[in-house]
């Protein structure tokens, strides 16, 4: 299993809205993705600029694959990318 955690934060109030919207869409349709296991959203509630990706894929190969999709090419990568500072976390599931 190939697990990343990614943690964005909104650079501009005002692209708060649009942000979550368009990584609820996105994952939405990275679910429905071969390979993914787990992808869900999150959105701070003490800083509502702050959200955090928790994906789980079957492999590395998978998450490769799903950055040529249209969650990451069409949403993610030209609508929310250039809104947010993103921390990205590959991690080892320790249970």
């Amino acid at each position: 299993m190939f697990v990343i955690n990614v943690i964005l934060e909104v650079a501009q109030t005002a692209d708060i809205k649009s942000v979550r919207e368009n990584l609820r869409r996105a994952g939405e349709l990275s679910r429905g993705e071969p390979g993914c296991l787990r992808f869900e959203v999150y959105q701070d509630q003490q800083d509502p600029r702050t959200f955090l990706l928790c994906e789980h894929w079957e492999s590395r190969e998978a998450w490769e694959t799903h950055k040529q999709a249209e969650a990451f090419t069409t949403i993610y990568q030209p609508l929310v990318l250039p809104r947010v500072t993103r921390t990205p976390h590959f991690c080892d599931r320790i249970e």
